[in-house]
């Protein structure tokens, strides 16, 4: 069930309910135009990923500033957002489900939309759904560049699945995805140059197969926040899926080097008990942010330390400074920004301290 909203524009940020999920728009703002600036020298485009923010609104903005389109990682995500108006989506990732792909099938007549694969059964299953639908679907090979998750091995078996998309009168191969997931949070910058060094020779193999098949490959996907640098200095990603990149979260902050990005993604929680010297509990526990990657941080003040959540609780260590106050409101850096996202209806847009904005998270709970 949507939520009320925890705010209203014109509001003063303590007054904001809690827990909610804040957005700094003037560093958000940043981020985006950050992002374009890099991108506007390079030959590469930016098709931001969605299943960070889950909001036509964000997408549009990133559109504005030079992205080409979006991607996804759920069909429910592509939905919502092709019936928010994006007109270029791409589904990051293998759908097989026959209901799921006829339904990718009929987004197709609002928005383009692509998928991947990495097995041949993938393939005809796509094919089946873009026969039923009367539509034509173009289709990426997903190629396992190091992250040891999806992907065909890179080279012939890359190759003969791309010729078996291009032989279908349904289908149109679209390019290669190669995509490094672990890389992005690889503590160092030289763990991280290593990972995208192997993930570019894969490409490269690839790529000069399907060229001595005479097979063009219009896309090449993939690159994160935490690595996208790497993939431009390449020269072989023609597209950047980057996501975390508009709002960060504490767990890149622990990165080996400082990230060009600002926070811009909290959660506001309120002090709801201070019962001893030295603490304070918060009303925001595993319900309010996931904890995969790590505590969030307490921002802007130092001395505060987050740690033993439960349910609706988190504490709120005292290591240096004054205790906070009873009713005082503490931004969270969240541990890890995409699920936390998933956690709200609203993003509370706030810029120096009024709220200006509210968005509704639209593919929240997305799963299918």
């Amino acid at each position: 069930m949507l939520q009320a909203p925890p705010a209203e524009p014109g509001m003063r940020e303590e007054e904001v309910d809690t827990p909610a999920l804040l957005l700094d728009l003037d560093a958000f703002e940043a981020n985006l135009d950050t992002m374009a600036a890099r991108l506007a020298a390079t030959s590469a485009k930016l098709r931001a990923h969605a299943k960070t923010h889950k909001s036509p609104v964000i997408a549009r903005l990133q559109m504005g500033r030079g992205a080409v389109g979006q991607c996804v990682q759920k069909v429910a995500e592509a939905e919502a957002l092709a019936w928010g108006g994006i007109p270029d989506i791409l589904v990051s990732n293998e759908v097989v489900a026959p209901r799921k792909l006829a339904r990718l099938a009929a987004l197709n007549g609002i928005a383009a939309v692509r998928v991947c694969a990495d097995d041949p059964g993938g393939v005809a299953a796509v094919e089946a759904a873009a026969e039923a639908a009367g539509r034509r679907l173009e289709v990426l090979v997903e190629i396992d560049v190091g992250a040891g998750r999806c992907g065909v091995p890179p080279g012939p078996e890359a190759v003969a699945l791309a010729e078996r998309i291009a032989a279908s009168p349904h289908l149109i191969f679209g390019g290669l995805q190669a995509y490094h997931g672990s890389a992005q949070h690889r503590r160092t910058p030289e763990e991280r140059r290593a990972a995208i060094a192997g993930a570019g020779e894969a490409v490269r193999r690839t790529l000069e197969q399907l060229r001595q098949r005479g097979l063009p490959c219009p896309i090449v996907g993939g690159a994160g926040t935490g690595t996208y640098e790497l993939e431009l200095e390449s020269g072989l990603w023609t597209e950047i899926q980057a996501g975390s990149y508009v709002f960060m979260d504490a767990d890149y902050a622990r990165n080996g080097s400082p990230p060009a990005f600002q926070h811009s993604l909290f959660v506001l929680a309120g002090v709801m008990s201070a019962p001893r010297d030295g603490a304070a509990v918060v009303d925001a526990g595993h319900k309010a942010m996931p904890t995969d990657s790590g505590m969030p941080l307490v921002w802007d003040r130092p001395g505060l330390r987050y740690e033993r959540p439960s349910d609706e609780h988190g504490t709120i260590v005292v290591e240096g400074g004054a205790r906070p106050r009873l009713g005082e409101k503490l931004r969270l850096v969240p541990g890890h920004c995409d699920p936390t996202v998933d956690r709200y209806d609203w993003y509370v847009g706030v810029r120096r301290g009024r709220v200006e904005c509210l968005w509704p998270v639209a593919a929240r709970g997305g799963m299918s």
